[in-house]
């Protein structure tokens, strides 16, 4: 029952972080690039997948971009090649997330192991090191922390929420979550609560897959202070509180696993009254970027390399959004990440942030949820592609609606679905039809038809990410 820890790991780790915090990106690079040959040495020393994948000329000059990419299709179904330590099975591995009761326990005392949820690609198994935690624990102690402050709570939770995240003494902690697998945000928040025993008795797991009304019932009894939930989540308790039911009053949500758009942050902070925070990670790498006071996500690159790529893997320039990201996590030497295809769509910015952080600022459009392409009225047997997030805009931004799925269910018909009844869901719901042809005609659509469907819960993955577009 023991959680992975290493205090010595951590205070070196935390040390590194602060010097490195506000250095010039001159020293960031240096660190990046020592960091980058020293994956890349224990990559081939200890991997036989990446031995076959890494030429020795780029282990030698640190250089990625001769390297290919790399997905989690094959990563998984080469684990016990991929992994630098022979006595991770992933047949045993599976075995113990198959096991909920198991939830935070350290595998063979040393190892923290979580799932991904599979909303993208097949599930995949991620293990970490005391030496892998004490770096996301330092990052988000050191950077996370500082950047909120006690009126903004701390900056990334989600997946990791680490043990010396900034939780006031006297806060309520209550994390939203699916609890139905080892998904990151669970055995970590699990985690913290047996390195802390305070921790223990003043932060609670609720189930996200539960009932609205049953969910808003102990959320109303345990009264947090601190909210961590994914955006979508957030929104639908805005919902709630905004109609009376939900009777809380934190000092600040926090926000992961999903983009957060303007208008659903808006719409949170109206609704609760309440400071919203949002962060950007993945099972593969926990704290890749952290919100500063001025509202821009930084990059944590002394620490991982990001590269944007358009659909060829060819480099996407800065200020232009990719289509898809590679991930190098450079704190992980156990399961090596090296240009890892994430599916992620992100936008990174050459200019210096207010705050003075020399680190990057990047936005995210989230993963790639299913491109809807209807008939093109300029150019016969031609499609246009409407984009999710684009599609995502319109609902959220013009019509205020939040908790929706949109389905194509043949080429020119799309349907809207919402979990709400009533004349008010009908309402918002003929908006959104409307706003959704108009802006697929101004795209150069022919007419297409939005039909609307009412009381239908919103499909989640098993980790509790909403499905927001998808094909029939």
């Amino acid at each position: 029952m023991t959680a992975v820890f290493n205090a010595l790991h951590l205070q070196a780790a935390t040390l590194d972080v602060i010097a490195a915090t506000h250095a010039p990106a001159s020293l960031l690079l240096q660190r990046q690039q020592q960091r980058l040959a020293r994956l890349l040495d224990a990559a081939r020393s200890g991997s036989a997948l990446y031995r076959e994948r890494i030429d020795p000329a780029v282990a030698r000059a640190a250089h990625l971009g001769r390297m290919a990419p790399v997905a989690r299709a094959e990563l998984m179904d080469r684990f016990d090649d991929w992994v630098t330590d022979p006595a991770l099975r992933l047949d045993e591995l599976r075995d113990f997330t198959a096991d909920e009761s198991r939830v935070g326990d350290a595998w063979q005392g040393r190892y923290v192991v979580w799932e991904s949820s599979g909303t993208s690609s097949l599930p995949g198994v991620f293990v970490q090191d005391a030496q892998a935690m004490a770096v996301y624990d330092a990052l988000e102690m050191v950077r996370h922390r500082a950047s909120a402050g006690r009126g903004g709570g701390a900056g990334r939770w989600f997946g990791s929420f680490s043990a010396f995240d900034a939780l006031g003494a006297t806060d309520r902690t209550a994390m939203v979550a699916a609890t139905g697998g080892h998904f990151a945000s669970v055995v970590s928040f699990e985690r913290l609560r047996r390195l802390n025993p305070w921790i223990a008795q003043t932060a609670h797991c609720f189930s996200l897959m539960q009932p609205t009304d049953a969910l808003v019932a102990a959320l109303n009894e345990f009264q947090p202070t601190v909210l961590a939930t994914y955006p979508t989540a957030a929104a639908v308790l805005a919902d709630e509180a905004a109609a009376g039911r939900l009777r809380i009053r934190p000092r600040c949500v926090l926000t992961g696993g999903e983009a957060l758009s303007g208008a659903a942050r808006e719409h949170v902070h109206r609704s609760l009254d309440t400071v919203v925070r949002s962060s950007y990670g993945a099972s593969e790498f926990l704290p890749m970027a952290w919100e500063c006071a001025h509202g821009h996500l930084h990059l944590n690159e002394d620490w991982l390399i990001l590269e944007p790529v358009d659909e060829h893997y060819r480099p996407v320039p800065r200020g232009q959004p990719s289509h898809t990201v590679l991930l190098t996590n450079l704190a992980n030497l156990v399961q090596p990440l090296i240009r890892y295809d994430l599916g992620d769509q992100v936008t990174l910015h050459s200019q210096r942030c207010e705050c003075g952080s020399a680190l990057p600022t990047l936005e995210v459009a989230g993963r790639r949820d299913d491109v809807l392409r209807v008939p093109s009225r300029r150019r016969k047997g031609e499609t246009i592609s409407l984009l999710p997030m684009a599609l995502c805009t319109v609902v959220e931004e013009q019509c205020g609606l939040f908790d929706f799925q949109l389905e194509q269910r043949d080429a020119r018909t799309l349907v809207l679905r919402v979990p709400q009844h009533g004349e008010a869901a009908q309402a918002a719901i003929d908006r959104c039809c409307d706003a959704l042809q108009d802006f697929a005609q101004a795209h150069g659509a022919e007419p297409i038809s939005v039909l609307g469907e009412l009381g239908c819960a919103v499909p989640r993955g098993r980790s509790g990410k909403a499905c927001r577009t998808m094909m029939a």
